[in-house]
């Protein structure tokens, strides 16, 4: 089959890509061009290079069209984050593409309510980039319900792999916390810790849309969740991690109020990002139509990264 990945050396394409170039298909990269894939791999000799800055296409109305004229017979995008980004690209494929995959989130859902969330559970979406991946997926799949346009959604948790930092187990990005945790000092925690994130592997990620392109005829008009096989609370996270790295927890709590004081306003926002949705996302439906099967549980994924991480230099410590 003839592939084109949009944003195809980002993070779950570094994964996808070589991949799909490695299962014998003709892979098509776009990407602007200006860095290296997160991972090396000899498959990448297979792949054919496209450099669109889609920003700039975009804004000139040509990038569906420029797409378009790649000829593939699956496009998969792992860069759209807008309802119009999305209209542009769709409706130049109309009629033209056998199979489409567009990559959201699991944030689609808001915060959760009755746990595992199902695909299909009811909604409360907030923050901009959550409420833009619903309208997404809406127009996609009401565009496939009433044209029958080709589309498959797939939505994934918190990425993880190497080449950059994990969320860690305060609910943000910053590798002190993994720092501390390996060298055996106290953590401080929100409220109780209970709180949930939910991990996936970009590799794990990766095989969720190969299996979706293997099996077209079920996923053809359908949206999944890609996430580990189960979630962590903040404290089973840090606790976990704690003893990954040969040391025994270290943990305090405190209210909101007080914890965000004692964190930067970014970190703050970011975990606050992480918390209020608290995602917990059930896989059935793509274990069952796919056949997913996520190699990595959350902790091996970022296990693997915090590997690499202090391979890097970014943590200190054991």
């Amino acid at each position: 089959m003839r592939i084109v990945i949009i944003g195809g050396s980002g993070h779950i394409g570094s994964y996808l890509t070589p991949r799909l170039a490695t299962a014998g298909h003709d892979v098509l990269c776009v990407s602007r061009g200006v860095k290296n894939p997160y991972r090396p791999d000899q498959a990448w000799k297979q792949v054919k290079h496209v450099v669109l800055d889609r920003d700039a296409e975009e804004a000139a109305g040509n990038f569906g069209e420029r797409i378009a004229e790649l000829d593939g017979q699956a496009v998969i995008d792992l860069t759209c984050y807008t309802p119009a980004s999305a209209a542009q690209l769709a409706e130049a494929l109309l009629g033209r593409v056998e199979h489409f995959l567009h990559c959201g989130t699991i944030w689609i859902h808001g915060h959760s309510c009755q746990v595992p969330t199902t695909e299909d559970a009811p909604r409360s979406p907030f923050g901009e980039y959550g409420v833009r991946k619903v309208a997404i997926e809406d127009y996609l799949l009401r565009l496939a319900r009433t044209k029958g346009f080709p589309a498959t959604l797939l939505h994934p948790g918190h990425l993880v792999g190497t080449g950059w930092n994990p969320i860690n187990p305060q609910g943000n990005f910053n590798p002190a916390v993994f720092t501390a945790l390996a060298q055996g000092t106290t953590i401080a925690l929100p409220n109780l810790g209970l709180e949930t994130v939910h991990h996936v592997h970009a590799d794990d990620v990766a095989q969720a849309f190969q299996q979706a392109l293997t099996h077209r005829s079920v996923a053809l008009g359908e949206s999944f969740h890609v996430v580990s096989a189960a979630a962590l609370t903040l404290r089973g996270f840090a606790e976990g991690m704690s003893r990954w790295f040969g040391q025994e927890p270290k943990l305090e709590f405190h209210s909101w109020e007080k914890w965000r004081s004692l964190v930067s306003e970014k970190d703050a926002l970011s975990t606050w990002d992480h918390i209020a949705h608290s995602p917990n996302c059930s896989i059935e439906k793509a274990k069952t139509l796919l056949g997913y099967q996520p190699r990595y549980s959350s902790f091996e994924a970022v296990q693997e990264a915090v590997a690499d991480m202090q391979r890097r230099g970014v943590i200190e410590g054991n």
